[in-house]
């Protein structure tokens, strides 16, 4: 019954409300990460996924005219628009096989991790897969 803490990622790459999709692009290119958390303050308000931008762009995959095209296109959005607001969050304490099975069930691939009402940390099924692999018996 291993608490979710125990795998979470607590160091956190965020975004605000405010931040122009722009941004948010940019912090997906240079981090590894998929998931970012969107906060206000200190509250969680929702989370946008790299799958998210990715559905706004199509610059990547072709020439500069297009990248232009992804700049109006962030220009018009804001990232309230497209993140999921209101996301299923977990505590710190639940059981890993416990977020497992909501992850599973809900087709997730992150959830925000609580402690105290706050965010903490987050939790992927990449996180949750390393510690099957870690802990399986050979």
């Amino acid at each position: 019954m291993t608490p979710v803490s125990e795998i979470m990622t607590r160091d956190l790459f965020t975004v605000s409300m405010d931040t122009p999709l722009n941004e948010v692009s940019n912090v997906f290119k240079k981090t590894k990460v998929r998931h970012l958390p969107v906060v206000q303050g200190d509250i969680l308000k929702g989370i946008v996924s790299h799958t998210d931008i990715l559905r706004m762009s199509f610059g990547s995959h072709f020439g500069t005219e297009e990248r232009d095209a992804d700049e109006a296109i962030f220009e018009m959005l804001s990232l309230e628009q497209i993140m999921a607001g209101n996301p299923v969050t977990v505590e710190a304490n639940e059981p890993i096989k416990n977020v497992a099975e909501m992850l599973t069930e809900r087709e997730f691939h992150a959830m925000p991790v609580l402690e105290n009402g706050k965010l903490a940390g987050i939790v992927t099924t990449t996180d949750i897969i390393k510690f099957l692999l870690q802990n399986q018996d050979s």
